[in-house]
């Protein structure tokens, strides 16, 4: 590549540079990336189809348009190989993508985006966009058929790349297992928030061993929710939280306090009302005799006649 035809001092420029040396000198089996010489923004990529799925040894090319403003915007990425689980010629709608930017980290690479696409292709579709949910037979045999030959896409220079991405990613790409039939009936598994159950565990774990993310950052595929939808993970995971904490029996101890706590405080009760009473007793016999004392003894009479 003729590093003299670009603006080194690009902040864009100068991280695809960076990366595109970080992935020839750590190349990876499963993932190949390379940008086209007249256009560093543009990328041909393959991915490998994850192992113990329906996409083990399939051959899965596409391409990333970089944007200008890179790597503080996301980028967007198409398949072109037909695979089963992603449209191809059609931008894939996760939250790593452009069509979500506010999900994006400048943290994440080229490569963070192809490992989360790997650890994806198994998981449940949920109606994200540019998503199809093929039976596993029909993935499987489009597995088969990707190791063929690469897709066709776009000018001379892309048609040469792509050949020299797919010529690595065959030499690498071990060959596709039989698909047993306990593996063909069975349904894509889901945990309790709908989404993919072991899948986005992985994703979290392959993304760490090429490029550690921070412990906010998440990466996940968008779902097209109805208005009426279920509440959020969150919500859920968290009533799913207080219902699995034990209920805690009352000891004998605490029975019987509150009844001897409500026998002390009637006697209390009690106790005050005679004092309130005695004392108005007090009070009126002291008015009484200080009235008498003060009027005289026929005081009442005089006042009679």
């Amino acid at each position: 590549m003729a590093e003299d035809r670009y603006n080194l001092k690009n902040p864009a420029v100068k991280r695809i540079l960076q990366e595109v040396k970080e992935m020839q000198s750590n190349p990876s089996d499963d993932f190949m990336s390379l940008p086209l010489e007249e256009n560093i923004f543009e990328c041909q990529f393959a991915i490998r189809g994850p192992r113990d799925s329906e996409f083990e040894g399939g051959i899965y090319h596409g391409r990333i348009q970089l944007p200008a403003e890179y790597p503080f915007k996301p980028p967007s990425f198409m398949l072109l190989t037909p695979n089963g689980r992603f449209e191809t010629q059609t931008k894939i709608c996760l939250s790593i993508s452009n069509h979500h930017p506010e999900h994006w980290q400048p943290s994440w690479s080229v490569r963070t985006a192809l490992v989360a696409l790997i650890a994806f292709m198994p998981s449940s579709p949920n109606g994200a966009l540019g998503s199809l949910d093929y039976k596993k037979e029909e993935r499987h045999a489009l597995a088969i058929k990707s190791r063929e030959a690469p897709p066709k896409f776009g000018t001379p220079e892309r048609q040469k790349l792509i050949d020299e991405i797919h010529e690595y990613m065959w030499s690498k790409a071990p060959p596709v297992p039989q698909l047993s039939p306990s593996q063909a009936s069975k349904e894509h598994p889901t945990n309790s928030d709908g989404g993919p159950q072991a899948n986005q565990q992985d994703s979290v774990n392959m993304v760490a061993e090429n490029r550690p993310l921070n412990q906010q950052d998440s990466v996940e595929e968008e779902p097209l929710a109805p208005a009426n939808a279920n509440p959020g993970n969150a919500e859920m995971r968290m009533r799913a939280a207080v219902s699995e904490i034990p209920a805690r029996e009352p000891s004998h101890q605490q029975l019987r306090r509150p009844p001897e706590m409500r026998v002390q405080r009637s006697a209390d009760d009690r106790l005050f009302t005679w004092a309130a009473v005695g004392l108005t007793i007090a009070i009126l016999v002291l008015l009484f005799k200080k009235f008498t004392k003060s009027s005289g003894p026929g005081a009442v009479f005089m006042g009679g006649s």
